[in-house]
């Protein structure tokens, strides 16, 4: 029994610090990653002259079309990105850049919208993954986070005896233990999203965190691998040709060769959408790339909706020759372990299953983010109450709660005021982009500034209520300063308003909350638990 119960403190130990060094780290990943859920109606947001002009997908491509040879007739590459029920616009670019700046056109009108520049909601998606550090350092840290996450949740798991148990006793607010037991609870009942959700996010970099297989085999080569991971790449009717793709994925004509062709007349692009939904799902066609519109050797690349299936498609396209409209590509058959790889970041990045299963992962990871929050919080309580039985330990305490407030109400903050900024920043504003991401840091950074400035419970009361009051009031602004509103728009902002009532309330709760009589004692027992 002794053994055992050596053990499971050191679980304990391990739980509790893990939880503390990597717990902030954690937040912020699992915050903008709840937030990510919704990258695309964020972004919808924050450029409001955006419009749903209800056009379908085959007016829209013919429309660009026809703008595309009109403008830009002798470009080498047309990019169309069509109208989906996420983002319901019609874009379009020119040149090979996949990242280029993607104009807008209307349909409807025939002109092209002056949209402003935004970091839109891909902020909070490069935030997730990299914490807007230079890439493979902020992969590495986001990785070094879920293996401690993973190691607090396995170890949650061994020190807590009675785990389900404590979870069908949950005693709300007011009890001696109401804390511990909404941390408890939080952790149990969506123990298998938890395991799920940061086993998949290491999976999705597995190249980067385990290099060792692709040095030894490939030479580090990584398309070699993935080309040899994806050899049902069918290529039809004889192989690729004309400054198309070859059957490993490479060029298999330099563009100037490409260029010599003869001028021959592309088919209606419009007509490829039929061919790629069979191949695709109804629905499914999100772009349509041209090589070498107006020649001979003309190729029309049609790619899926990253959400068709639960296997991530990034990367998948069907090719067809543009003249004759002949399918010469099929999209890839994947081998069982590339299948595998591309199922875990399915799950991670739940692009399938439509808005019931966005709702349903944002939901669990906003419980996520309550569940390293109040381990946070419960750290603190359980350090204040060592601190107060020593004596000493002051400036570490002092230390944890003022990270502790500002990365969690501060973090929530410079969320918001994100948000803020994206409309109240002039529109023309050169490198507009740049500076909303620099108001977002800027409010985050004053907010570790404030909390340690501040005592520790009126820190939290002022920046929870900041935080309230900002999204409360987001539903005023957007009315202000949108030209026109719809059903996204309305609902991110009716989702904002509940998010800053329940804040308020946070806020109201911590304000009638003594530092010593509402945090401190209704816990004292669970120092010894």
């Amino acid at each position: 029994m002794s053994g055992n119960r050596t053990f499971r403190q050191s679980m304990s130990w391990l739980h509790g610090w893990a939880g503390l060094l990597l717990g902030w780290l954690l937040f912020a990943i699992f915050l903008t990653g709840t937030l990510t859920v919704f990258d695309k109606e964020i972004s919808w947001w924050m450029q409001p002259e955006l419009r749903d002009t209800g056009v379908d997908q085959p007016k829209a491509v013919r429309f660009a079309q026809h703008w595309l040879a009109r403008e830009h007739g002798e470009a080498a590459v047309w990019s169309i990105d069509l109208p989906t029920e996420r983002s319901p616009v019609l874009k379009v670019s020119t040149g090979e850049d996949r990242h280029a700046e993607r104009l807008v056109l209307d349909p409807e009108s025939g002109v092209r919208v002056a949209v402003r520049d935004s970091v839109g909601g891909n902020f909070f998606f490069r935030f997730h993954y990299s914490l807007h550090l230079p890439r493979t350092l902020g992969i590495w840290l986001v990785g070094l986070a879920a293996m401690a996450m993973l190691v607090a949740l396995v170890s949650g798991i061994v020190i807590h005896r009675h785990l389900f148990r404590d979870f069908f006793a949950f005693r709300p607010a007011g009890s001696r233990r109401a804390w511990l037991d909404g941390h408890n609870a939080s952790a149990v009942l969506l123990l298998p999203f938890h395991l799920m959700i940061t086993y998949t996010g290491l999976v999705i970099f597995f190249l980067i965190y385990m290099p060792a297989a692709l040095d030894a085999l490939y030479g580090g080569d990584r398309m070699a691998m993935l080309r040899e991971a994806s050899p049902g790449a069918q290529a039809v009717a004889g192989g690729m040709d004309g400054g198309g793709m070859d059957r490993g994925g490479r060029r298999s004509r330099d563009e100037d060769s490409a260029r010599e062709a003869s001028p021959a007349g592309l088919l209606p692009l419009e007509s490829f959408i039929a061919p790629a939904e069979a191949l695709f799902g109804p629905g499914m066609v999100a772009s349509l790339r041209v090589r070498h519109p107006g020649r001979a050797n003309a190729r029309v690349e049609a790619s899926p909706l990253l959400g068709s299936r639960i296997a991530l498609t990034k990367g998948d396209a069907a090719v067809f020759d543009g003249v004759s409209g002949k399918l010469l590509q099929a999209p890839a058959e994947k081998r069982p372990s590339a299948l595998t790889q591309r199922v875990m970041a399915g799950l991670h990045f739940a692009q399938f299953g439509g808005y019931p299963m966005r709702w349903l992962y944002f939901l669990c990871s906003a419980v996520s983010c309550a569940m390293i929050a109040s381990g946070l919080v419960l750290f603190v309580i359980r350090q204040r109450l060592k601190v107060a039985e020593a004596n000493a330990g002051q400036g570490f305490l002092r230390l944890v709660e003022t990270l502790n407030v500002g990365t969690l109400a501060g973090l929530m903050l410079g969320c918001v005021a994100l948000l803020w900024a994206a409309r109240l920043l002039p529109a023309d504003l050169p490198g507009r982009a740049g500076w909303e991401a620099r108001l977002f840091f800027a409010v985050w950074a004053l907010a570790f500034v404030h909390a340690w400035r501040r005592p520790p419970m009126a820190a939290w009361r002022e920046q929870l209520w900041a935080a309230a009051l900002l999204c409360v009031g987001l539903p005023l602004l957007g009315g202000f300063s949108a030209p026109s509103l719809d059903k996204t728009r309305l609902f991110l902002e009716l989702c904002v308003f509940l998010c800053g009532a329940l804040l308020g309330w946070v806020a109201w709760r911590v304000g009638r909350a003594d530092a010593a009589d509402g945090l401190s004692r209704p816990l004292q027992g669970v120092v010894r638990c």
